[in-house]
């Protein structure tokens, strides 16, 4: 037991640490003061204690003066067990189970006379508290190191092209901002100018750099490890990345794993039961001790640990690879899931067109069609177009006339060369342009005439994720073996990526209620279908699932809102890392539980049939803080689960 501050009741509420510590992350500064002067009281009333032993033994004909000193000890820690036990009383949970037998425990010492058990049992409850909230110090850390990365400093970029510090919290969407080689970038943001290397590991858990250059989308919190960037703010405080992961991570905190629930339920049913045993015990034996080691030792610490314990560590080590489960009950959920229901673009695919290939039909070199094409497309606010304006660099453009955008055709605009087009076959009907077959291609394609001459093809496609390939099978060999490919898109584009992936059903053309049909279809023959998407159409789908995970990185926020877990990273790799840390964390679960169930039982057994001594309470209160490091120091083993990604091919 510890006994420590409950912050919703001021500096002077008490409640059982354990849980507040576990399901509030770190302690406040309150909490951290109440607990020095507990512990300071606890090493008052030990040194008393001694004092009264050695008193008893140098000096047996003084057995008033040793009481005396023994009482003041038990009476100096009296007072936060007896307020932790009624608190507990006036606002019942399973934490305060402890509370509450302990406080008995203490007052039936009291009550026997037994002044040395008295105070030896709250002494021993709150030096065990201290250890234990050492031996889960990994976690926490790991908690407040996440929220250290949003606080920074920022070089925001003035009219004038100086520069001036500022707090980022201050920063608001479309600030300009420096960033040198070794500062954090300090919000989300869009790169505007220069190119380097990102370390990213801090929110994705991605061990190879990320090469960042202008047009590219960055994370707050990221490092720069060389180059110079200057950034346009898009997103800041909680609607960044990373405070989408503190509200994630605090929200998963707060959640209790089903185990946890279990046992709330039956709390007073098991304290009726203790009561019940250890009444029964002193009837028999009318022995002091037996009774009272049977109260010490029936605390359920260990038990009541194990799952939150587990939980909180599973947790922290899925952040720190950049994977945001909501909840305790989904870390649970994944180690069960059979079936696999995945979108394709933005999840299987990057979600951005590029250039796949040109086709040269006339006399123009490769080189004038790309900047043109590029200087062209830098005019349409179009898919097609905006990939094809990133081909060249913006002081590359071809200075262009009259550009007028056709909606849903092209762009039309003069050069030195003559009028130039850029766009769909049909543009080029109406500008009675020639134009050769339109070839085969699975994708978009955009056809270029200068000066009334056809002269290319550009075609254009969506990019597989070279990991996708990689990661669906492994998820086969975890169990998924069936696997659905759901996507909007089209018959020979869904199939063509499914072929390359080794996906062997596939849905395509779904709308939005499609792909939530698909998934409780799923459901109903019996399996637990993990469904994983990113954009707006996906999100019925995503809560309808058994555990519905999102691409983080470029998800859309309705997505992000109805799944369970966010892949911030989105890389696909890490759908098998989130179902071996379930099944590892399940297996810790289970080992816990059996540690804090048959520890409990055995001290409980020993204690009733005398076995523990003359001083049985203070050894039940020594066994039962030994079994609540154990099971900590367990789950503790998580946090050295670590699977780094290595660079593809």
């Amino acid at each position: 037991m510890s006994i420590a501050t409950d912050h919703s009741h001021g500096s002077d509420g008490h409640a059982h640490h354990h849980g507040h510590m576990l399901s509030a992350g770190l302690l406040t500064a309150n909490e951290k003061k109440a607990a020095a002067v507990q512990l300071t009281l606890a090493m008052m009333a030990f040194c008393l204690l001694a004092l009264g032993i050695v008193w008893r033994f140098l000096a047996p004909n003084e057995e008033g003066v040793s009481q005396l000193l023994l009482a003041a000890a038990s009476l100096i820690v009296a007072v936060p067990v007896i307020r932790s036990g009624w608190h507990s009383l006036r606002h019942p949970s399973l934490h305060g189970i402890t509370d509450q037998l302990i406080a008995l425990a203490m007052l039936a010492a009291w009550a026997t006379g037994d002044l040395l058990t008295a105070g030896l049992l709250p002494i021993i409850m709150i030096f065990g508290h201290v250890l234990e909230e050492r031996s889960v110090i990994g976690s926490k850390e790991a908690m407040e190191a996440l929220t250290r990365l949003t606080r920074s400093y920022a070089r925001v970029i003035t009219p004038g092209r100086g520069t001036r510090e500022v707090d980022n919290v201050t920063l608001k969407p479309g600030d300009l901002v420096e960033v040198r080689a070794g500062d954090r970038i300090p919000a989300d943001g869009r790169v505007r100018k220069g190119q380097a290397s990102l370390d990213t590991a801090p929110i994705t858990g991605e061990s190879v750099p990320l090469e960042v250059s202008a047009g590219m989308d960055v994370f707050g919190g990221a490092i720069n490890l060389d180059g110079r960037l200057e950034i346009e703010v898009t997103r800041t405080g909680e609607d960044s990345t990373l405070g989408k992961v503190i509200a994630l991570m605090q929200r998963a905190e707060n959640s209790k794993p089903p185990i946890t629930r279990l046992l709330e339920r039956y709390a007073q049913q098991y304290l009726g039961f203790v009561l019940t045993i250890a009444a029964i015990a002193w009837f028999v034996t009318y022995n002091d001790q037996i009774m009272l080691s049977i109260l010490v030792a029936a605390c359920p610490c260990a038990l009541v640990l194990s799952a939150p314990a587990t939980a909180i560590a599973g947790i922290a080590v899925a952040a720190r690879h950049g994977i945001l489960i909501r909840s305790s009950a989904f870390l649970e959920e994944l180690a069960d899931l059979t079936s696999l229901v995945i979108d394709k673009t933005g999840t299987l695919t990057f979600g951005r067109l590029r250039l796949q290939g040109i086709r040269l039909t006339g006399n123009m070199d490769q080189e004038t069609v790309l900047v043109l094409a590029a200087s062209l497309g830098a005019a349409s606010s179009h898919p097609v177009s905006r990939a094809l304006a990133s081909l060249v660099a913006h002081d590359a453009y071809h200075p262009l006339t009259n550009v007028r955008e056709l909606q849903g055709l092209g762009v039309v605009a003069g050069t030195e060369m003559g009028e130039v087009a850029l766009g769909r076959p049909e543009l080029f009907e109406g500008l009675s342009v020639a134009i050769p077959p339109v070839p085969l291609h699975d994708g978009p394609l955009a056809g270029m005439s200068i000066g009334g001459d056809f002269c290319a093809w550009l075609l254009l496609s969506d990019t597989i994720k070279p990991e996708a390939a990689v990661a669906m099978a492994e998820l086969r060999a975890l169990g998924l073996n069936r696997q659905l490919l759901l996507t909007g898109d089209c018959q020979s584009v869904a199939h063509a990526l499914a072929r390359d992936i080794g996906i062997n059903d596939v849905a395509a053309q779904a709308l939005p209620a499609d792909k939530l049909k698909r998934v409780l279809s799923e459901t109903e023959s019996g399996f637990k279908p993990l469904v994983v998407g990113d954009g707006i159409n996906d999100s019925l789908a995503l809560k309808a699932g058994a555990v519905g995970i999102a691409m983080g990185a470029g998800g859309a926020d309705i997505a992000l809102a109805s799944s369970d877990i966010i892949l911030i990273g989105s890389d696909l790799r890490r759908l098998g890392t989130c179902i071996r840390l379930s099944r590892l964390s399940r297996r810790t679960l289970k080992t816990n539980v059996i540690i804090g169930l048959g520890w409990t039982v055995a001290i409980v057994a020993l204690a009733g049939f005398g076995f523990l001594g003359a001083a049985g309470a203070v050894v039940a209160a020594i066994l039962h803080n030994f079994s609540t490091l154990l099971v900590l120091a367990n789950a503790g083993r998580l946090m050295r689960y670590d699977e780094p990604l290595v660079a593809q091919g």
